[in-house]
């Protein structure tokens, strides 16, 4: 398991793992749950790779699932890795609860796709961008509260960049509107626009931008998202992880994974793809808009 995914990926692949013995086994969620006097919800949760999971836990259902022993000890050691703690950790409350298995996807994923409507995105943010949304969205927290939030920010930055394991292919399609609202004002949005040409460089990085003269278009509807996916399992030898689609709101976020729900995502990206400009023709425009909101 690379360093700094702590918990994420070995509870994704516990949990599926439980729910298919479960179900080979004629088990209902229900039966288990009072089987086992656990909540419906705590065994809901496992099997979605959500919630904790103990040795002891895994070794109940193994029982109640007839699962044989070769496999029952083969969790139980998935379930010893999920105690692992990513980097994020250390920053307690900054990183919601809802927010952490992004942090932990996120650091285990070998290419991300990722479509912005209306912010430039965290990974490509630099700190005044950064704590001028800070301010916006957390109004009545501390200053160093705020500072502990463009910490964790910055932080997740750090896997552009990374020896090993190899840094993920980013590719970012952002809506112009991201380009023209002002954050924090003028001098902190030039800085801003230029990181992006900066970061725009990394070999590892694609910088696109969807013109508004485009119209109406699949992501305007979809709204902002991004597409994880997973490089092979056990040293490249194992199947990936299954991809994930993310999408946020205010006050928690969407994990998608069914098979139809990734293909109407990739969908979406693909029709992004062909509207956004190219590279250099993006790179032309964030310059244009820096002139604009320099002489504004």
């Amino acid at each position: 398991m690379a360093e700094g995914v702590g918990s994420t990926v070995p509870r994704r692949q516990l949990g599926p793992l439980l729910r298919q013995y479960r179900n080979e086994a004629g088990v209902t969620l229900d039966a288990a749950a009072e089987a086992l006097e656990y909540s419906r919800q705590k065994i809901w949760r496992i099997e979605c790779g959500t919630g904790s999971v103990r040795v002891l836990d895994v070794r109940a259902m193994c029982e109640l699932y007839g699962v044989s022993p070769e496999m029952t000890a083969t969790m139980r050691g998935l379930a010893v890795e999920t105690r692992s703690k990513g980097w994020w950790h250390a920053y307690g409350d900054a990183v919601p609860s809802w927010f952490e298995l992004y942090v932990g996807l996120e650091s285990a994923a070998s290419h991300l796709r990722q479509y912005e409507e209306t912010l430039v995105p965290g990974l490509l943010q630099n700190r005044l961008y950064a704590l001028g949304l800070a301010r916006l969205d957390q109004p009545s927290i501390t200053e160093d509260e705020r500072e502990r939030l463009v910490e964790v920010r910055l932080q997740r930055q750090a896997l552009l960049t990374r020896r090993l394991p190899r840094p993920p292919r980013l590719e970012t399609v952002l809506s112009e509107a991201v380009l023209r609202r002002v954050v924090a004002g003028r001098n902190v949005m030039i800085g801003q626009l230029t990181r992006l040409l900066e970061v725009a460089t990394m070999p590892n990085v694609s910088v696109r931008v969807l013109p508004l003269i485009a119209g109406p278009h699949a992501g305007a509807v979809a709204g902002s998202f991004v597409i994880l996916d997973f490089p092979p399992t056990n040293s490249g030898h194992g199947a990936p992880e299954p991809s994930v689609a993310y999408s946020e709101s205010l006050t928690g976020a969407l994990y998608l994974d069914k098979p139809e729900e990734l293909a109407a995502f990739n969908g979406v990206w693909r029709s992004l793809e062909r509207l956004a400009l190219d590279e250099a023709q993006s790179t032309d425009m964030i310059k244009r808009v820096i002139g604009e909101v320099q002489h504004d």
